[in-house]
């Protein structure tokens, strides 16, 4: 693969490590399934047309119908509704183009809803992915070499026909910023072709990458017979501010300075700390219960994750008694508004992490309906779940999408803490049946 980031001689130490350990990681392509499909209105004056739509980005919907329909851009004008659940999916404005276009040929106002079969058969599907991860560890368990190469079919295909290469803005997104305080470290990828459209899904490239960084950082530790844990702070290191510029990869921060939004690992340190503090980290356990732990950084803010599952081998039903969340956000204006969304994007990764999933044969997705389309339900949620906000007076970081990376290694590594059983292949649940845990 392509090397975009590189410390020290991460091959050289992993060819005198002490230990050598290896896992690769798959996640399949994901939909967005928002609770209101598409829907658009339009209305055309002459050549004015007005849309109401449920768009997360109005100014590009506006273009985009300006562009289709060959007039200037001030004589469109688009009403945002509510969104009725968007995820990234609703920042496309294909389903507002079609809605103006079937206007002006009706010569009517006309209303343009997608049916469910619609969207789950031509959404924007979040991408699939497969990371391969090596670490080398020394005779005393430390991780002394670190080599991550991760492989997806990128977002820029949907714009340029034929692109394989990924972004640096989606590496950037837990893989060249990995904050961990390990000698050497290398980060390659790779290119793959994109076979259905590829769009933002709440975290976006966040959920490949943590899932697989994070699940490695519990295996190594089991691997140096460390707890999870005391081993991700020790991989996370002293307070510092890392720069991955240095080290060869290109880094644009979320487009914000890293003078103002330093990777502060004493940051995610912390976070780490009070998600275990607020867990009980290390109480004892009733038989074929297990608690599993994860951290990321994104969009500038921090959230750690620790999951509690129930095994149940008489039954083999896997249950989820409690969640405990903890997100540093920096300067939050609506504590309340920040906890739901910690609370639902932490639910959001769970749910991906049991069920979603969106295979397809011969060219054609398989889901039809909601019903093929397996989310969490009401009785398999957490009984418990515990959002904490940190008060700060750092700068604002993003609230929505930085809850959901954590949740699935997090859930993961507590399957492996209750069963002994990896899950490195995305859902846990392959087939949709709850009562079959994937292995």
């Amino acid at each position: 693969g392509t090397v975009r980031r590189s410390r020290g001689d991460a091959e050289g130490a992993l060819k005198v490590a002490a230990k050598q350990v290896e896992a690769e990681y798959h996640v399949p392509h994901l939909a967005h399934a928002s609770m209101e499909p598409p829907a658009a209105v339009a209305r055309w004056s002459g050549d004015r047309v007005e849309c109401w739509a449920c768009v997360q980005a109005p100014q590009s919907a506006r273009k985009a119908v300006a562009e289709a329909c060959g007039v200037p851009l001030d004589r469109v004008t688009i009403n945002v509704t509510w969104l009725g659940g968007g995820f990234g999916r609703k920042s496309k404005p294909d389903f507002v183009v079609e809605a103006a276009r079937v206007a002006r040929a009706a010569g009517a106002p006309v209303k343009v809803q997608w049916t469910r079969e619609d969207d789950l058969h031509h959404d924007y599907f979040h991408t699939v992915s497969v990371q391969r991860l090596t670490g080398g560890l020394a005779a005393d368990g430390r991780c002394v070499a670190w080599r991550h190469r991760t492989v997806f079919p990128p977002i820029g295909s949907t714009f340029t026909a034929g692109n394989t290469t990924p972004s640096w803005g989606e590496l950037r997104m837990g893989c060249t910023d990995v904050p961990f305080a390990v000698p050497n470290l290398r980060v390659e990828s790779g290119e793959a072709k994109a076979h259905v459209r590829i769009g933002w899904l709440r975290s976006v490239a966040n959920i490949y990458h943590a899932f697989a960084v994070q699940s490695f950082a519990a295996e190594l530790a089991a691997a140096a017979n460390r707890d999870p844990k005391d081993y991700l702070l020790e991989l996370i290191g002293p307070p510092r501010h890392v720069d991955p510029r240095g080290e060869g990869a290109e880094y644009d921060n979320y487009g914000d300075s890293l003078d103002e939004y330093p990777i502060d690992t004493g940051r995610l340190a912390a976070v780490v700390k009070q998600a275990a503090s607020r867990a009980r980290w290390g109480r004892a356990l009733p038989p074929g219960h297990g608690l599993g732990i994860a951290a990321h950084r994104s969009f500038l803010s921090y959230v750690a994750t620790v999951v509690e599952v129930a095994w149940d081998s008489a039954t083999k039903r896997l249950s989820i008694p409690g969640v405990w969340s903890v997100m540093d956000a920096g300067t939050v204006v609506n504590p309340g508004s920040a906890r739901s969304q910690l609370e639902g994007g932490t639910l959001f990764g769970l749910s991906n992490a049991l069920y979603g999933a969106i295979p397809a044969r011969r060219g054609v997705v398989q889901q039809r309906d909601s019903p093929d389309f397996r989310l969490m339900r009401m009785d398999e949620a957490p009984r418990v779940v515990e959002a904490h906000v940190v008060e700060s007076d750092a700068p604002p970081g993003g609230v929505g999408e930085p809850p959901t990376p954590p949740a699935a290694p997090a859930l993961c590594n507590a399957i492996f803490a209750a069963t002994g059983k990896r899950v490195r292949h995305l859902p846990v649940f392959r087939d949709g049946n709850p009562n079959r845990l994937e292995v």
